[in-house]
């Protein structure tokens, strides 16, 4: 219910009233209820927030684990860089006593410059039902997923991308899409030019020496590379641009073998 203000007075009104508010005396024999704060129920693992999300995760997993290991066997540490997770982390022991004891005492710790906010896990993790109670591991397993898997869409964080994303998608439903541009690759007879050549129909038969023999010919050769996945194909490097497109328009469409001619273009960058 929305509070009822009192309406103003007006400034002739107010004169020679006093405007001091006296609280209301307590009355006699009734005591003011105070809202009792729930205790939490402490369990085996450690909900941590507020964590420095620019750590890595195996760092951060890592230096958690240093950090509580002095208070028992940390039987697991769970955190992960997505957008649910992020900047949060589960620490496990053997025990709510080990864990009860850990909060109270790193609560607030300026991990990596940022206090821990810290508090109970409402359930229990994989690792610690698989330490004190491995005969319904399985069962706690396939019940964790199932409630995952029910609770995919209901996470606030992702309710609130979906909703953004389904608003962007009504928005755009009445206006007329966009042609597709379609992905044109320019032709390699079209490529500027470049000191590396790109040789095409190659004999598979064709050898490394052949070619160097071939474009040695021409000054200033640097290098062949022939790919051993497909023979038909290989790359002739040369010291400069120049001396490249020299070697490329002498011999393109040369006929190595006495057949097939040779294609010769400037490699892709």
């Amino acid at each position: 219910m929305a509070e009822l203000a009192a309406p103003p007075l007006a400034h002739d009104a107010m004169q020679g009233v006093a405007t001091t508010i006296v609280a209301p005396a307590p009355v006699p024999g009734v005591t003011p209820a105070v809202p009792a704060v729930p205790e939490e129920v402490a369990t085996e693992t450690l909900y941590i927030q507020n964590l420095n999300e620019k750590i890595k995760i195996p760092v951060l997993k890592s230096s958690l684990r240093g950090l509580f290991k002095s208070y028992g066997e940390v039987l697991d540490v769970v955190a992960h860089s997505n957008l649910r997770m992020r900047g949060q982390a589960f620490v496990s022991f053997e025990s709510p006593e080990i864990a009860k004891k850990a909060l109270k005492e790193v609560r607030g710790f300026p991990l990596y410059t940022k206090p821990m906010q810290i508090s109970f896990a409402r359930t229990r993790s994989d690792a610690v039902v698989k330490k004190i109670d491995a005969g319904n591991y399985d069962t706690h397993k396939e019940r964790r997923l199932e409630h995952k898997k029910a609770t995919r869409y209901t996470n606030p964080i992702k309710r609130k991308y979906r909703q953004k994303r389904l608003a962007a998608e009504m928005d755009g439903a009445g206006a007329v899409p966009a042609a597709k541009r379609p992905n044109v690759q320019m032709p390699d007879e079209y490529l500027p030019p470049n000191k590396i050549l790109f040789l095409q129909n190659l004999p598979e038969t064709v050898t490394k020496d052949q070619l160097m023999s071939l474009f040695s010919q021409y000054p200033n050769l640097y290098e062949v590379r022939l790919i051993p996945t497909k023979k038909d194909i290989a790359f002739v490097e040369f010291m400069d641009e120049a001396s490249a497109t020299v070697a490329k328009d002498a011999l393109h469409n040369y006929k190595l073998d006495g057949e097939n001619k040779i294609k010769i273009t400037f490699a892709r960058k």
